[in-house]
């Protein structure tokens, strides 16, 4: 979340004014956001009007679909057609309306060997591989050591299989540290896929040419549903009257109606709340951060979820960008210090600028604790904890950057980790989950920083401080991880920038182990903590750091809630 540190000082606003002397060393590297993209746009779009009967056809739909995975289940199918089901149920986007049946069907796939063709297809053996992995089960990676020569290394036969190597391509992007094998399946399938791209058919070029950007595991899946709808039907003629396509494209356009509504109401919500703090440095990013959300969870039984998460990510943005680009330290400490007693007597230690945004960030929980049930609202300690910490952390880099000090990498690590934001939020989304989900046990787990939330928290700070290199620094900037590396190591940016992106890629390995090693009454929200990771490939594509200018997003924002799915 913390921007990249590309824009220029702007003239003194009118709320810097306000302060006086206060705001002017803070001034000088206050960050010149670009202006919101959307304006007012989904306040006033009417989306088409959901028809009643779209809904009745899907819920049809679901029971036919789901005898087909209960037969899956229960060994009426291949373990090849089984792991096919489950691969087009999840990409299309309504896995979840079959999430019992489809644990035990992996369960039986996971306890039996493939039957001897399907043992002898790259393709098969792969999505075993993703699909047993990204549930939490453990498969060595020895089942890939049937493919490769008398030399160890992988046949080049393998290169005439197109479908195959994307599928291990894919796969292999599961592996787990000290799976040094594996990048030898991912160096010899990209090689291969990137000098086929060219030769390729629809729809394979386009899963390679997106596989290659972000893997189909590190891809959000609501994005990859939107564009695997089309992609399916292309495939095969057969798909084209099947009621798992018709499912999905029913499902698709139902649930996006019950996005545009919440996008509609949190923009008039943030509309207002923006406004009313008049802290104009602050980025105004609703749609962005919305957009972000439905990457965490897009099904409609998260709707509370999204609303609190959506809500509490706006707020700590506007926090982050008064630490980082506009208070002074003075102020800084006294924000911290009001946001510690967590109490509406401490906006009396405030400087007047900020009174209404701490008030609005007290209310807005206030508000957050009224939509828990009552055995929910122990929820609400863990919360507030985390928002705590992380203004310690902000502090603590404010503090960096005013004083001009420069800390080791190492030590750069243990805050700018934590300022990330992303392992607050990996606690805040679970605030308006369900109970099979947020349970006390979930909680405790997550605002301890496990492993796939401190590695999805270092890929955070990784993509970020790549993109803010890229874009630029600017006077007063702390120094980034890509800077304490470079000199720590005396190496060149560039060198640095590849080293940094090396450390994401052990951090992402990381993730995928402990998802493996997961208790079970974790893992769901575990599996969330992985999906908020997921969006941050997405955010920070090619080094582009799309929350803060909002601009290179657009296009995905429109296609994603504007553009319409046949039915």
């Amino acid at each position: 979340m913390a921007p990249s540190k590309a824009a220029t000082s702007p003239p003194a606003t009118g709320s810097q004014q306000e302060t006086g002397d206060t705001a002017v060393a803070a001034s000088s590297s206050a960050a010149a956001f670009e202006p919101c993209v959307w304006n007012d746009f989904f306040v006033t779009y009417t989306p088409p009007r959901s028809e009643e009967w779209m809904r009745e056809r899907a819920d049809d739909l679901k029971e036919g679909i789901r005898q087909m995975v209960e037969a899956a289940a229960g060994e009426a199918m291949s373990a090849a057609g089984t792991l096919t089901l489950v691969d087009t149920l999840e990409r299309l986007g309504i896995d979840h309306h079959f999430s019992q049946e489809i644990d035990m069907a992996l369960a039986r796939v996971h306890s039996e060997e493939l039957e001897h063709g399907g043992s002898s297809n790259i393709h098969i053996v792969s999505l075993r591989f993703r699909l047993l992995r990204q549930h939490g089960l453990w498969v060595s990676a020895d089942a890939f050591d049937r493919f490769k020569d008398e030399t160890g290394g992988f046949s080049a036969s393998l290169a005439a299989d197109p479908r195959g190597l994307l599928s291990l391509y894919n796969a292999a992007h599961l592996a787990a540290p000290c799976e040094e094998a594996l990048d030898e399946a991912i160096a010899f399938s990209r090689e291969h896929l990137e000098a086929m791209k060219g030769e390729l058919g629809s729809p394979l070029a386009e899963q390679v040419s997106r596989a290659l950007e972000i893997p189909l595991p590190r891809f959000p899946k609501r994005l990859e549903t939107m564009r695997y709808i089309a992609e399916y039907e292309e495939e095969d003629e057969a798909h084209k009257g099947s009621m798992i396509l018709e499912l999905a494209r029913l499902d698709f356009n139902l649930v996006r109606s019950l996005h545009l509504k919440e996008l509609k109401d949190l923009s008039l919500w943030w509309r207002h709340t923006y406004n009313t703090m008049k802290l104009s440095y602050a980025r105004d990013r609703l749609v962005e951060n919305y957009f972000w959300t439905c990457g965490v969870f897009h099904e409609a039984k998260y709707s509370r979820a999204r609303m609190m998460f959506a809500k509490a990510v706006g707020l700590l943005s506007t926090m982050d960008d008064t630490y980082d680009v506009h208070a002074t330290l003075e102020d800084c400490c006294k924000l911290n210090e009001a946001i510690q007693r967590w109490d509406e007597s401490a906006v009396a230690v405030l400087p007047e600028y900020l009174h209404v945004f701490y008030i609005t960030l007290l209310a807005s929980f206030r508000e957050f604790e009224d939509c828990l049930e009552e055995k929910e609202k122990y929820r609400m300690s863990y919360a507030t904890k985390v928002i705590k910490s992380v203004s310690e952390y902000f502090l603590e880099e404010a503090k960096w950057s005013r004083e001009k000090y420069a800390p080791s990498f190492k030590e750069h690590l243990q805050v700018s980790v934590m300022s990330s934001v992303f392992p607050t939020m990996a606690v805040v989304l679970l605030l308006g989950a369900g109970d099979d989900v947020a349970t006390e046990e979930a909680f405790e787990w997550a605002v301890r920083v496990p492993d796939v939330v401190s590695a999805g928290a270092e890929i955070t700070r990784y993509l970020n401080d790549i993109a803010a290199y890229k874009a630029g620094k600017n006077k007063g900037d702390a120094a980034s991880s890509v800077e304490c590396y470079a000199r720590e190591h005396g190496v060149a940016g560039e060198d640095a920038v590849a080293a940094i992106a090396g450390l994401a890629e052990r951090a992402w390995r990381r993730i995928n182990g402990a998802r493996m090693g997961a208790a079970r009454a974790v893992l769901p929200a575990a599996q969330l903590v992985v999906n908020l990771a997921r969006t941050m490939e997405v955010m920070y594509l090619g080094g582009r750091d799309a929350y803060t200018s909002g601009a290179d997003l657009k296009d995905l924002v429109a296609a994603l809630f504007l553009e319409p799915v046949p039915v």
